[in-house]
This record gives structure tokens, sequence and C-alpha cells, in this order.
């Protein structure tokens, strides 16, 4: 599993980029950057770019309702991006679980969701 992590151009913005399957040791990586962020600025924008992405093993699964649970009420936008379809319905998947904004962009269009994640 690859995950990166980089600050995008606003404070409040992350953008986490994963291929392959996550993990809990992953959840380890981006978790602290995303609960620091919300630290500083009360709120989170996450840009999730997935490319040859094929999801979370058990563990990560849990570790991600974990995270969902603890901050539901503090992540404003979830912009998705990948490549196959059932990446797109997981973006349906992922509303009941938080109050952000989600929504999924095709890789054609990850400059439409670099602008939408970071738009006021």
């Amino acid at each position: 599993m690859t995950v990166q992590t980089e600050m995008a151009t606003t404070s409040n913005v992350l953008h986490v980029h994963v291929s392959g399957k996550l993990t809990k040791e992953d959840y380890a990586q981006f978790v602290p950057r995303i609960e620091a962020i919300i630290r500083d600025h009360g709120a989170v924008r996450i840009l999730f770019d997935m490319h040859d992405f094929h999801g979370w093993n058990m563990a990560a699964m849990w570790e991600d309702m974990k995270f969902g649970f603890r901050h539901f009420n503090d992540i404003e936008r979830i912009a998705m991006v990948g490549e196959k379809a059932w990446e797109h319905g997981m973006a349906a998947f992922c509303k009941p679980f938080t109050k952000a904004k989600v929504r999924y962009f095709d890789r054609s269009e990850e400059q439409a969701a670099i602008a939408w994640v970071e738009a006021d």
C-alpha cells in the first residue's frame, strides 16, 4: 500500500493519495495529520485521491469506522478522485457517516476536485 499525505495550498485541506489496499498502519500515518488540522482549524477538507486502489483490509475498515464516529462533525468536504465504478459508489456509501459534503470525481476531473475541495 502506498499512502502519501501532503498539505494543499489552503491550511485546512489535506490531500491523501492512496493505491493498493489500505491497512491499519496507513491510518496511523494519515489520521494524526487530519487530527492536527482539526485542532488547528476546527474543520478539515480532504482530497482522497485513489489510483489503482483496492479498498481496505478488515483492520483498516475498523480504523475508518472509529475515525468516522470520532470526527463526524469535523470534516467539511471530501472530494474522492478515482477511476473505477465501485469507487463512485463508495462516495454515496460514505455520506451517512459524516456531515461533510462528499463528491466523487473521475480521474479526468482531478483539477475540478481540487478546486471544489478548496473553494469557499
